[in-house]
């Protein structure tokens, strides 16, 4: 049992202000692992106030881009030893396969954000037009304090890629965890002290809704960051429009993988698989419409079946699963709906759909594929964040683009061949945000993030810190030239 009595704000270890406890239950086992604090709207204030003296009046962020780099590193460095217990802790709390190692696996962002913090130009001066204007630095500044509202699917990686380009950047963070998945935040937490960054910058608060909603609308936040369904974005981009503050969203999608008619199936499909059901299928970049060649649609949905089929479901703890249990009850009755109204639509159901035998106790469900699938079913058009696969005949390429792009979701996609360098014609015309090639490709350097319903801005990669920062510019009359060293040089 892991019991927490205190919440970290500011730096500092205090009793909550309100008085509800949160009891966080294995989805593999139902029973109760750990309690911790319920963090209330007095423990948001608490937070979003020693965030916004940590950023007014702290020398957070007038450090140097390079000072901040080696506070980060100083973090990876605190983190490090702890990488062991997290890839524990968090398939006991969120149900997903320690194969996946989604507690340490992040650790690498933080490498590469403290190393592009030491190459990354602050400042550029630029020169204007002849007898019209003189010089002018244009200069990244941190947007300010930020609020990280992070899910339960990767806890980790969620706080991590919010916290530490935020961080980066000169900005300050209120984190908002999951109210399933709050147990590993803590160990981010004790890193964070560890790791000496000054009072203020960092707050890690347990929440529900409630806690969420709190924090989104306080008058003391400059940006929203926040990643979940697309329902729950939407309604945080018109809560923030108000007042016109900052967000970024990264949102739901509904991603297809497009087989060509050349690729070779027997690499293809595993790596195809592999990214349609990992996580559990909980995850929002998961490649869930499999769009086939009509000619090659009877021999994919045999491969496919009896790959799923040697699929590994049980124990999350157990290194050899690869499917383990949805995060609640509430979840995986979801998911059983969408399964219902495919059936009832017409889509054929090959394998799965079920709850395992034998696995009488946890939120375990088989995974599950659909074949004859049309582009207009609901398991087709909505996100499921389950395990469940569609595969989707088509043809001709043409017709596998079009059917690709009709969706409101363009978060990520897939595109298999023996001609990668000739698919990226095809990429090309996917309106989607990522597009892998033979792979799914996600990678810290390169930004992540979706067309259309699937999000506001990116993250990750250079882009992942320019999200936190605010252009400024500061023009001198002709004839001025800047004293000293422009930021960068």
């Amino acid at each position: 049992m892991i019991d927490h009595e205190r919440l970290f704000i500011g730096g500092d270890w205090q009793l909550s202000r309100g008085d509800e406890i949160l009891a966080v239950e294995s989805p593999a086992t139902w029973e109760t692992i750990g309690h911790v604090p319920l963090a209330s709207p007095l423990d948001v204030d608490a937070a979003v106030a020693a965030a916004r003296r940590a950023f007014d009046e702290g020398p957070w962020p007038h450090l140097t881009m390079p000072e901040r780099a080696d506070a980060l590193a100083a973090l990876g460095k605190a983190l490090d030893p702890l990488g062991p217990e997290l890839d524990r802790l968090v398939p006991e709390e969120s149900g997903i396969p320690v194969c996946f190692q989604s507690g340490s696996s992040s650790f690498p962002l933080i490498d590469y954000y403290a190393r592009l913090g030491r190459e990354f130009r602050t400042e550029e001066l630029r020169t204007g037009r002849p007898g019209v204007s003189g010089t002018a630095i244009v200069r990244h500044s941190p947007c300010g304090v930020v609020a990280g509202i992070v899910p339960w699917n990767g806890p980790v990686m969620q706080i991590l890629m919010k916290m530490v380009p935020a961080l980066l950047a000169g900005c300050t963070i209120v984190v908002k965890t999951a109210p399933e998945t709050p147990l590993s935040a803590y160990h981010l937490a004790h890193a964070v002290e560890a790791a000496g960054l000054p009072d203020g910058v960092v707050s890690i608060l347990p929440g529900d809704r409630d806690t969420g909603a709190a924090l989104v609308e306080h008058p003391g936040v400059d940006r929203v960051s926040f990643t979940g369904s697309t329902a729950a974005g939407a309604e945080i981009a018109s809560r923030c429009g108000g007042d016109l503050r900052r967000v970024n969203l990264e949102l739901g999608g509904k991603s297809a993988a497009i087989v060509l008619e050349d690729a070779d199936l027997g690499e293809a499909l595993p790596t195809a698989i592999t990214f349609a059901l990992f996580f559990n299928g909980e995850a929002c970049s998961a490649l869930t419409r499999l769009l086939v060649p009509r000619s090659l649609y009877p021999e994919v949905v045999e491969r496919t079946v009896a790959h799923v089929r040697q699929l590994a479901v049980g124990d999350p703890g157990d290194p050899e699963t690869f499917i383990g249990p949805l995060i609640s009850d509430r979840q995986r009755s979801k998911v059983e709906g969408y399964i219902a109204v495919a059936m009832q639509e017409g889509a054929r159901l090959v394998t799965g759909g079920r709850r395992p035998p034998g696995l009488d106790r946890g939120w375990y469900l088989e995974p599950t594929v659909f074949a004859d699938v049309d582009n207009g079913m609901r398991i087709a058009r909505e996100e499921v964040f389950g395990p469940v696969l569609s595969l989707i005949p088509y043809d001709g390429v043409e017709d596998a683009v079009r059917l690709a792009n009709d969706s409101d979701l363009g978060l990520a996609g897939a595109i298999f061949t023996s001609d990668p360098a000739g698919a990226l014609d095809v990429a090309r015309r996917l309106r989607t945000g990522h597009v892998g090639i033979n792979c799914q490709g996600q990678d810290w350097v390169f930004p992540f993030g979706g067309f259309k319903r699937s999000g506001v801005g990116r993250e990750m990669g250079i882009e992942g810190l320019e999200l936190y920062t605010e252009l400024q510019t500061l023009a001198l009359p002709p004839g001025i030239e800047p004293v000293g060293a422009v930021a960068g040089d």
